[in-house]
């Protein structure tokens, strides 16, 4: 089993105690950012828990022109830095384009490839370059063994630091279901798993020029995940979900974030030492 490092302390890998990749949808300024990030500090301190924060600086994939894409590649990355610099905890952002590669490496700890560009060959090669560790999301069109091919692709550049997310399979016009058989599936592949518990209850385009979400099913899809030995859990949350620029319905509220972690560190703990 794979054990990948992200920096001087933290490590990702199926068999230790589960991390959290945890931030707002997007960089909204800075003021906000270290809001968000100063109470998932403190909680990590009182549940003991690692993170890595995570934010983006452009959502290019949007169901409209006219909804809100974050601060931009310079001055997202600049906020980046400056959090973990605070902060001293890793930060990640999502990619679009192989170009952003050289400039987000000299910020990032972690790269995130986004689901629907999974497959863009190009794009992974580009990120695999860099030598960080690449997070990859499952595509919503892919089966989980298809995730070796995407990981062959990343590895073929040398580089071995490879994380998979599953985070939802369309299912029929505007839906996601999880299928958690994925999850086992993806670990045979020997790389650290994570599941996406607030993109896996996204109802894509649901409110026609926007996407729908169903947060009060992340609770029960994260329960279920961490029960199969993942290395990690990937959860977006924001202090006032209904005012956020993106993917509000399907974030956590950030005064549930501490009560819900608490809760799936036991679940860990019971499965990764089959307590019964």
């Amino acid at each position: 089993m794979k054990k990948i490092k992200i920096s001087s302390n933290l490590y990702f890998s199926n068999d230790t105690e589960i991390k959290f990749i945890l931030g707002p949808c997007q960089i909204e300024s800075k003021d906000h950012a270290f809001e968000i990030c100063s109470e998932i500090d403190n909680l990590s301190k009182k549940l003991k828990f690692q993170y890595i924060y995570k934010s983006s600086f452009d959502k290019a994939n949007r169901s409209s022109y006219k909804s809100k894409r974050g601060l931009g590649i310079k001055k997202g990355l600049e906020i980046l830095a400056m959090i973990k610099e605070k902060f001293d905890c890793p930060v990640t952002s999502d990619i679009h384009e192989p170009y952003h590669c050289e400039i987000a490496k000299e910020f990032l700890d972690v790269i995130q490839i986004p689901a629907f560009l999974c497959r863009q060959t190009d794009l992974l090669l580009s990120a695999g370059k860099t030598n960080l560790p690449i997070n990859v999301k499952k595509g919503q069109f892919l089966a989980p063994w298809d995730m070796e091919n995407v990981s062959s692709k990343i590895s073929s550049t040398g580089n071995k630091k490879i994380l998979l997310t599953e985070r939802g399979t369309s299912f029929g016009y505007n839906n996601l279901v999880s299928d958690m058989r994925s999850l086992p599936i993806m670990k045979k592949t020997g790389y650290p798993v994570i599941f996406d518990a607030t993109h896996s209850v996204q109802l894509p385009g649901g409110y026609g020029d926007k996407s729908g979400g169903q947060y009060e099913f992340v609770d029960t899809l994260a329960k279920a995940a961490v029960t199969t030995s993942i290395s990690g859990l990937f959860m977006e949350t924001h202090e006032n979900p209904k005012n956020a620029p993106s993917d509000g319905p399907n974030m956590v509220p950030l005064k549930s974030l501490g009560k819900l972690i608490h809760s799936l560190k036991l679940y860990d703990n019971i499965s990764k030492n089959n307590i019964i």
